[in-house]
């Protein structure tokens, strides 16, 4: 039976015991692969491995598990690897001229895998620049996601508005990327406000403290400090510095702190001043 002939082309025959050995070799690659997630994620439960780091193990180890069951599958069926190359070198060489940003992304996405600089649950800041032919740099646009899953070709993230954004991994490889999570998931950060000449400086000082220690999205609280930056045009300049595990969602933290600064300046009776402009006029009177 395993003998038996099921097609017959040219040179090529294809028996049973080829379809079987194709259906075993499949069976075994995704019995390796099911394998091979267990453990990584089994050391994962124990706290050895990054859930990020894992992931992207996994992602390069399935490609290149999946490519050799290919390549013995072809040598299974009769086709010889190098002849089916050599055939199809002129092919190629017009699929990679149409498919060049494709294959810029396939080779994005193995950097990534590899290099594991950017991982699963990572948040980054993507700028997409643009370069001018006079060499300045512009910036077209920018986005903060929270990314889901990193493939060969692209990488899937969340933005702050809930709405999942599919990313060329060459987007990510060649412009300006903000890792806020890369080295710690504790990250500073700063509020700017300004308040009336004459005000209490300490007082303000204080008050600004007070404010960031009443929310509870601040990871460190012997940490926050508030700096008296300079001295504005129409205010006193002050910076609220603060670290939180909330990056993703860091902007409604500073909103709802915002809002307690707001209230507590109210109750102090310190004024946040607007631009003014005074404007001189001088009249020319002239006698007859």
């Amino acid at each position: 039976i395993l003998e038996l002939e099921l097609v017959h082309i040219g040179n090529y025959t294809i028996k049973v015991f080829s379809l079987v050995a194709i259906v075993v070799i499949f069976l075994l690659t995704k019995l390796t692969l099911w394998l091979i997630k267990k453990a990584l994620f089994r050391k994962r439960k124990k706290e050895l491995v990054d859930e990020g780091n894992a992931l992207a193990l996994f992602q390069l180890i399935r490609y290149l598990i999946w490519v050799v069951s290919i390549g013995i599958i072809l040598h299974v069926i009769g086709l010889k690897l190098t002849v089916l190359i050599a055939g199809s070198a002129a092919l190629l060489v017009g699929v990679g001229l149409g498919l060049q940003q494709t294959f810029n992304d396939v080779i994005s996405g193995i950097i990534l895998l590899s290099e594991r600089s950017i991982k699963v649950g990572d948040i980054l800041e993507i700028k997409a620049v643009l370069s001018t032919g006079e060499g300045d740099i512009l910036e077209i646009d920018s986005d903060i996601v929270k990314i889901q899953s990193i493939g060969l070709r692209t990488s899937k993230g969340l933005n702050r508005d809930e709405i999942s954004i599919i990313i060329p991994n060459s987007l990510i490889t060649t412009n300006k990327v903000i890792n806020w999570s890369h080295q710690s998931k504790h990250t500073r950060f700063k509020i700017n406000i300004g308040v009336a000449y004459g005000s209490d400086v300490d007082l303000v000082i204080k008050v600004l403290k007070e404010s960031a220690l009443e929310h509870n999205e601040i990871s460190d609280k012997r940490m926050v400090d508030v700096r008296f930056l300079d001295f504005g045009d129409s205010s006193l300049d002050f910076q609220l510095l603060f670290y939180s595990t909330n990056i993703f969602r860091i902007e409604k933290v500073k909103s709802e702190i915002r809002r307690i600064i707001s209230k507590k300046l109210m109750e102090n009776r310190i004024t946040i001043p607007f631009p003014q402009l005074d404007l001189h006029l001088k009249s020319k009177i002239t006698g007859d």
